[in-house]
């Protein structure tokens, strides 16, 4: 707040004659001004004209008049009153001469003018001049009565009678006295009162026009400064309207005094030898004070607006300096957890590729605000050298934005240090894994026969030899120096990795060195021929691999070789070998990787998928607010949006935001579509909810989707298909991603079959298995026999000790067509129908119950197309076979069935 000084202050040592304006101006109560008797005054009974006595004393007369005798009281006593207040302190204290003309009047009229003015003149009398009347009758009754009644005036001045106007002459100066009583003074009454009120009106005008400007400087000194933009610059504009309308009324209040004053000096030029009367004089004085006060106010109440208006502007750009500081703010701190939250290791070369290249986006990202920051940092600076009066606020802000620009530059640089950091040791990891591939390819390529003679075996360890010298030029070695020096920025993860790998190196460098001591012996000369060895026939790729349990350690070359030749289709290889193979030539698992056309496919229909889900919520759910298509939805759906849609809106949120990028960000580098699935493999999982819910949407359709609601909604959006149709479109989906990857796996040989690819077959499968069924189950809630794991079509025979014989023959020529649902609590044999719902072209499918198996005890592979499952000591046994398209599934996901 400001301090208020008032304006004007009152000044104690002003003459009468100037300060009787100024204290009408002053007064809490309001004086007598001549517009409240301007009556009284045109009347000319009394007269002030500006005469002064031989000593200075002011002179007022009293002329002829008529109906002196019948003056009111209170007219007179106003009158006299206003006259004498006029001259100056120092003037009136003097004392007032008073000449009473009744020259053409009587005694009587004389009587009663001694008599009003002894009785009622406010002032100092210092003498009384009487011109008496002129008649004789009348001249001898005044003086025989002035004998008798002079003591009844109770005067303590003289009263002298004079008998014509050259004796007043002995007592005033003839310069002194108006035209009437034979002097030369000029004076006109009507002009006196017009001018007297002019003064008196400029007083008051200067009065108010200080009273409002101290009003408005208390009310600018009360004010509270706002703490928002808006109502800143609301109080700026009301408060600067404000005082331009009081500097309209100063200018005019100043227009009106330079006017007057003009007035006064007009009067003193209308002729060389004129000069004012000292009344005259007064009133000069009187308005030019008042002009130099009202100046005087203005200065200081300008001072005063300046200040206050300097401190609103400077609140105003306080304002926008908060308002700009938090929007910077909010997106600095919005980017700096961004950056905080980015991931500085990455699992492999290609994700830590992509994990810098988002860096590098964010980079360019955040660069626009970081420049905002720096520019609102630096007007902070401009405000604060200014002498802004909130540098205490300012001066933490513009450190806290440097301090935030900073943090984050910092932290990009040591996100940037820690990426390169681990590419460089993904890169070595890489070098090595690969180094060891082709090494191990190396030694399975080298046929056996040929190296059982001394040529092929100096051919071979040539070979090796020039093998082992690419690991000095690949500096494999320098990955453990990396790992030693970068250990403290690594975690646990890519730590294990590097020593699997280091770990791998060892091991295939101690298969080079076993190999080259065998081709050495082979290779010195030899004391007898040598006949080659054929693999041995428990090796043929025509034959399985015994079961037993596969070695750690590196078989002999010869195991090798019949391992690479006799297993290039692993199609026909149990577990076993395979695992053994694994082992044997320590393989890598390529990644996943979607052909072309596939990707092309999978992203244009990803696509399309979200459009759908768009126009579901936009033209169906979204239309159920409507308040104009609220008479057309059925009571069935009143309050169940949501059972009607699920958690669509869900679904469609993830695939519009989400995964539809990242498969679109994998269109270039399809070997990374696999770990998009399997990094999003938890959201996925919101399938379930929805296919959880489907019976019961299915149930609400069919009782309100024939009204004229959904109609009306097909109709806008143009669809040829009903809402059921597009509700179908999750569980389409689902499908839609298991017959890619299936496509995708058919392609290449299970030899190529990584793990990556196993996992992401295994969750969409697992995905797939929440396709919502029409089940009937006497024995309770679905709910409550666990996860859904797997289910599928087979073929299902009987083998039980106990039973009729009828059901033993069945069983061993016509199976039973039967779909399987696998829960964690509960295997459920049932039997599939078709049946045709309104609304659908195709028949939609329904399951009826046959029987179960509460826990099954033992399972066991009959060949590599049937499985038994059996407990009880076999007293209940059924042999299942699966269809030959589901060959491969079974394949991959026959971990379920041994869980």
């Amino acid at each position: 707040r400001y301090t208020w000084r008032p304006l004007l202050e009152r000044e104690q040592t002003l003459e009468r004659s100037s300060a009787q304006p100024y204290e009408i101006m002053q007064q809490e109560i309001r004086p007598l001004l001549a517009v409240d008797i301007i009556e009284q005054l045109h009347r000319q009974f009394a007269l002030l004209s500006g005469g002064r006595g031989k000593d200075g004393a002011p002179i007022i007369t009293f002329p002829e008049y008529s109906g002196f005798g019948d003056l009111v009281a209170e007219d007179f006593q106003n009158v006299v009153t206003y006259l004498t207040s006029i001259p100056s302190l120092d003037v009136a204290s003097i004392g007032f001469v008073i000449i009473i003309d009744r020259r053409r009047d009587k005694w009587s009229s004389v009587k009663a003018s001694l008599t009003r003015i002894a009785g009622a003149f406010p002032g100092n009398l210092q003498l009384v001049l009487v011109l008496r009347p002129s008649r004789f009758f009348q001249r001898a009754i005044a003086d025989i009565g002035m004998k008798l009644h002079r003591d009844d005036f109770k005067m303590k001045v003289p009263i002298v009678m004079l008998n014509s106007l050259s004796d007043l002459y002995g007592y005033v100066d003839k310069g002194q006295l108006t035209c009437e009583l034979g002097g030369n003074l000029d004076y006109c009454h009507s002009q006196w009162i017009h001018r007297r009120t002019a003064i008196e009106n400029f007083a008051v005008t200067v009065k108010t026009t200080a009273q409002m400007l101290q009003k408005f400087g208390t009310d600018l000194a009360e004010t509270e400064l706002p703490n928002d933009v808006q109502c800143t610059k609301d109080l700026l504009t009301t408060h600067t309207e404000k005082h331009d309308k009081l500097k309209d009324e100063l200018k005019l209040a100043m227009k009106q005094g330079t006017t007057l004053l003009g007035c006064i000096k007009e009067q003193a030029a209308k002729s060389e030898n004129h000069q004012l009367n000292p009344d005259e004089m007064e009133n000069h004085i009187t308005v030019e004070r008042l002009l130099a006060q009202l100046d005087e106010t203005e200065n200081a109440f300008e001072q005063f607006w300046s200040k206050h208006h300097l401190k609103l502007e400077q609140c105003l750009q306080f304002r926008h300096f908060e308002h700009d500081f938090r929007e910077v703010k909010v997106s600095l701190d919005s980017l700096m957890a961004t950056l905080t939250a980015l991931s500085d290791i990455g699992d492999c070369v290609t994700l830590v590729d992509m994990l810098l290249k988002d860096l590098k986006t964010l980079e360019e990202k955040a660069q626009e605000s970081l420049e905002k920051a720096q520019l609102h940092a630096l007007h902070g600076d401009q405000l604060i050298q200014s002498n802004h009066y909130s540098v205490d606020s300012i001066r933490p802000k513009c450190v806290e934005l440097r301090r935030i620009c900073d943090d984050f530059t910092n932290e990009a640089q040591k996100k940037y240090d820690v990426l390169s950091k681990s590419r460089q040791i993904h890169k070595g990891i890489d070098k090595v894994n690969q180094w060891c591939d082709s090494g191990v390819y190396l030694l399975a390529s080298q046929a056996v026969d040929k190296c059982q003679s001394q040529e092929g075996a100096e051919a071979a360890l040539q070979d090796i030899e020039k093998f082992l010298e690419t690991a000095k030029e690949n500096q494999l070695s320098d990955l453990k120096n990396i790992h030693n020096q970068y250990e403290l920025v690594l975690n646990v993860e890519v730590k294990a990795n590097v020593q699997k790998a280091l770990k791998r190196l060892d091991d295939v460098q101690e298969m080079f060195e076993k190999r080259q001591v065998s081709l050495k012996k082979l290779s010195a000369k030899q004391t007898r021929p040598v006949q080659p060895v054929a693999p041995r026939p428990e090796s043929s790729p025509k034959r399985p691999a015994p079961h037993k349990t596969p070695k750690t350690t590196c078989p002999a070359p010869e195991a090798v070789d019949v391992l690479i030749m006799g297993f290039i289709n692993l199609s026909a290889l149990t577990n076993t070998t395979k695992g053994l193979l694994c082992n044997c030539c320590v393989l890598t698992d390529p990644v996943f990787f979607l052909p072309r056309h596939i990707m092309n496919e999978l992203i244009e229909t990803e696509r399309l998928y979200v459009e759908e889900l768009q126009s579901i919520m936009e033209g169906y759910a979204a239309e159920l607010d409507n308040t104009e298509l609220s008479p057309l939805i059925p009571a069935a759906l009143e309050n169940k949006k949501d059972v009607l849609f699920g958690n669509l809106p869900e679904i469609y949120e993830f695939h519009n935001r989400t995964f539809f990028k990242e498969l679109e960000n994998c269109m270039e580098r399809p070997e990374l579509v696999g770990t998009c699935f399997l990094k999003r493999k938890e959201e996925l999982q919101i399938y379930e909810k929805y296919c959880q819910n489907k019976p019961r949407s299915e149930a609400l359709w069919r009782q309100c989707g024939d009204s004229l609601f959904f109609q009306e909604c097909q109709k806008k959006l143009d669809h040829k298909l009903s809402l059921d149709a597009y509700l179908l479109k999750p569980v389409q989906r689902i499908t839609k991603y298991q017959l890619m990857v299936k496509a995708s796996l058919s392609l290449r040989l299970i030899f190529h079959f990584s793990t990556i690819q196993s996992q992401v077959y295994c969750m969409c499968e697992g995905v797939g298995l929440m396709s919502p069924v029409c089940l009937s189950h006497p024995q309770g809630n679905l709910s409550e026999l666990g996860k859904l794991l797997m289910q599928g079509s087979f073929n299902v025979w009987t083998d039980h000790k106990k039973g009729h014989s009828k059901v033993k023959d069945l069983a061993r020529f016509k199976p039973m067509q039967r779909h399987l649902f696998l829960y964690n609590k509960m295997l459920l044999f049932c039997k599939k129908r078709e049946e045709t719902t309104d609304g659908h072209e195709k028949p939609s499918a329904s399951y009826s119950f046959k029987h179960s198996l509460k826990v099954m005890l033992a399972c066991g592979v009959r060949d590599i197309k049937k499985f038994e499952v059996w407990y009880n000591g076999r007293e209940e046994v059924y042999i299942i076979q699966v269809h030959v398209h589901k060959l491969s599934a079974l394949k991959l996901n026959c971990f379920h069935l041994n869980d």
